[in-house]
């Protein structure tokens, strides 16, 4: 299998293409939609480079919240932290729930919002 160019790079350059064309030769609503893909195009991007990650750490603090075997997917766990939250066994001053609502947050405005002002105190 071929490793280049990656999706990363595919997605940049219909970026740049698209930017290209924008700049020079789009006006009004056709530019608008045009800065709307170029949107999209930076949310995969990151999509592609950083959900892996968070995704992982995410399915990591699950474990260590619940105390539970690695076997279960991320959206069973979510779901038992729901269940447990909804019964107080986990309550919701736990610092450890706490931190990783939190992280999972920035994780995800990280993806879709890196430019969110509430992000630097954060």
């Amino acid at each position: 299998m071929y490793s280049s160019p990656s999706s990363t790079e595919l997605l940049q350059a219909v970026k740049t293409f698209i930017d290209g064309v924008s700049k020079d030769q789009l006006t009004g609503h056709a530019k608008f939609h045009a800065r709307v893909a170029m949107n999209v195009l930076d949310t995969v991007i990151r999509e592609i480079e950083q959900r892996p990650e968070a995704e992982a750490s995410e399915h990591k603090r699950l474990l260590e919240l619940l105390n539970t075997t690695p076997d279960a997917d991320t959206d069973a766990l979510n779901h038992a932290l729901g269940e447990a939250i909804r019964t107080g066994v986990i309550g919701l001053d736990d610092v450890k729930l706490r931190d990783h609502l939190k992280r999972t947050t920035i994780a995800q405005l990280l993806i879709d919002q890196p430019r969110y002002s509430g992000l630097d105190p954060a």
